[in-house]
């Protein structure tokens, strides 16, 4: 490997390197304050590393990973939520039974895992990839054995992810047997110049259902909510932040910006599954009185909203997706940030009933929250609207006008359980129910004030994070 792939390299050395001794040290000295601080110096130190990486690339690493302005742009998002999980999962296990050193381990390795597959330009590094990241998912979800919940929702997935892992693999043989190359963008090529063989497209449907499971996009969504529900909510966040933008950066990587225009067949799979996903998500979330079941299907519907953006092809597609996924992040992040501090030691904090009045007890938790949902809905003035708006944009571009009737009619419906969330929190107040918060440590308090100052900064003032888009994306075309 020459210097310069070395170079590029460093982020994901770095994580590597902080797994390897936050294990170490584990094994020595089992202590959790200090593994949770090398987790946090191992995701700082490689977040720092992307500024120096940045001077090296576009570097090819063999024929498997390409470091670009594309790949640290997702880094520096996996990296950051990564980060802001840690931070929330600290005080989260407090007081529990189970020991939370390799809990942070496992964390590292799923960064890892996500980090590998936005760099990915070979099936080889996109499998090891979503491997490393689903084998620890596996073992976060059921990290909690308090219930059987989180059993239960780690054995679902466990199973469904080794069912989807099949169809993948199988997926890339068939594209391998057409075409004889598993590098992206030799596939590229020779597919634009091919009639379209029923193997290739047999190879690419396959493929698409193992990224399909991952982005827990109708019809491949069955797990989501009861997952969302049994695993810890730390974990959760995880899941429905860097699991499923690390997989939407690869897809993106993987078809190109406006590969799939060129295919009838998976176009108008994609726009069936865009549609199905926003409108199954929405009506489902409508009728949950969980708070983990209402963002697990408003995540669904949402993943439809980014197809549209994906549909619609070109640089200003990639741009619109990078935004708002980097909206969706800050979000969700938030949204579930309230759940964790809400959280006891006994159960999570994710029925309805447990917000009730929650503005009148906690008023700045209840404000955040409450931006959260705004933005989640579109509301101007945060980042999802600006987000939103970019994605419509992009569609308009393309004429993808049936798309955006079921957006903007999707949309309308999930203002509804939205502002339902939002209006318990402002509900009567009731005192038997002040036992059910517990105290907001220092760092989550300041964690949760960033979240909700970025999503209200990126809502007024899009601009920057537009021109780094801009520019990251280039690297892309």
């Amino acid at each position: 490997m020459s210097g310069t792939g070395l170079i590029a390299l460093l982020p994901i050395i770095v994580v590597a390197a902080a797994s390897v001794i936050s294990m170490s040290a584990a094994a020595f000295y089992r202590q959790r304050k200090a593994i949770f601080v090398l987790t946090l110096l191992g995701i700082g130190a490689a977040f720092l590393t992307l500024f120096v990486s940045y001077s090296a690339v576009p570097s090819s690493v063999t024929a498997a990973l390409i470091i670009d302005g594309y790949a640290l742009f997702y880094m520096g998002l996996i990296l950051s939520a990564s980060f802001v999980t840690a931070v929330f999962s600290y005080g989260y296990l407090e007081g529990r039974e189970e020991t939370p050193e390799e809990y942070f381990i496992l964390l590292l390795l799923a960064a890892l895992g996500s980090m590998v597959l936005v760099a990915s330009s070979h099936f080889v590094s996109f499998f090891l990839g979503l491997e490393i990241l689903s084998v620890s998912l596996y073992s976060l979800i059921a990290y909690l054995r308090e219930g059987e919940r989180g059993n239960e929702a780690g054995v679902k997935y466990l199973i469904l992810a080794a069912v989807s892992s099949s169809f993948l693999l199988f997926g890339m043989a068939l594209v391998y047997s057409a075409l004889g190359t598993m590098e992206f963008k030799e596939i590229a090529e020779k597919a634009a110049g091919t009639d379209i063989p029923f193997l290739l497209i047999s190879g690419f449907a396959l493929i698409i259902v193992g990224i399909g499971f991952k982005l827990a996009v109708v019809p491949f969504h069955m797990w989501t909510p009861d997952v969302y529900e049994g695993a810890p909510a730390p974990v959760t966040a995880f899941i429905a932040t860097v699991s499923k933008g690390a997989m939407f950066a690869l897809l993106l990587r993987y078809f190109s910006p406006d590969g799939v225009r060129h295919y009838y067949s998976l176009f108008a799979l994609f726009s069936i599954i865009a549609v199905a996903s926003m409108t199954v998500g929405n009506l489902l979330a409508l009728l949950q009185n969980n708070v983990k079941r209402i963002l697990a299907y408003s995540s669904i519907a949402h993943l439809g909203y980014l197809l549209v953006a994906f549909l619609s092809g070109g640089a200003f597609a990639s741009t619109a997706i990078g935004y708002y996924l980097a909206a969706y992040v800050i979000t969700t992040l938030g949204a579930f940030g309230v759940v964790t501090v809400a959280s006891g030691k006994d159960a999570d904090a994710d029925s309805l009933e447990h917000y009730r009045g929650m503005v009148w007890r906690r008023p700045w938790i209840a404000g955040s929250f409450i931006a959260m949902l705004l933005s989640l809905a579109g509301i101007p003035l945060t980042a999802g609207f600006v987000g939103k708006f970019y994605v419509i944009a992009a569609g308009a571009g393309s004429s993808l006008w049936l798309l955006l009737v079921s957006l903007a009619a999707n949309s309308a419906i999930g203002l509804f359980y939205y502002l339902r969330v939002a209006a318990v929190l402002f509900s009567t107040r009731d005192e038997k129910d002040r036992s059910r918060y517990v105290p907001l440590s220092p760092a989550d308090g300041l964690v949760m004030i960033v979240l909700t100052l970025m999503l209200i900064g990126l809502g007024v003032y899009p601009g920057p994070l537009i021109n780094l888009l801009q520019t990251t994306v280039a690297g892309l075309m």
